[in-house]
């Protein structure tokens, strides 16, 4: 029972890892970035991944620096304007 409770836990806390884009996993290796500048590069680098629609959005609200009901009205607008190209 103990072991069917530790690979569930392994197996939940595991998806994000391997949810990672290998490209974008693969040039931070070859710019051999670590920490914190990884993790920028990463965040990035999938925001820009053609077909990431969810993000694109949310990297744009970044930009504009918009927050609370603009930043939700402006990304919901955005992924209907996705989908509708």
């Amino acid at each position: 029972m103990r072991q069917l409770i530790l690979l569930l836990t392994l197996a939940l806390f595991s998806g994000p890892l391997l949810a990672a884009n290998p490209a974008c996993e693969k040039m931070a290796t070859e710019k051999k970035l670590a920490g914190a500048a990884k993790n920028s590069f990463m965040k990035k680098c999938e925001r820009e991944q053609p077909g990431n629609s969810q993000a694109m959005c949310d990297g744009k609200a970044a930009e504009k620096k918009l927050a609370g009901a603009a930043k939700n009205s402006f990304v919901k607008k955005c992924l209907r304007d996705s989908s509708a190209s």
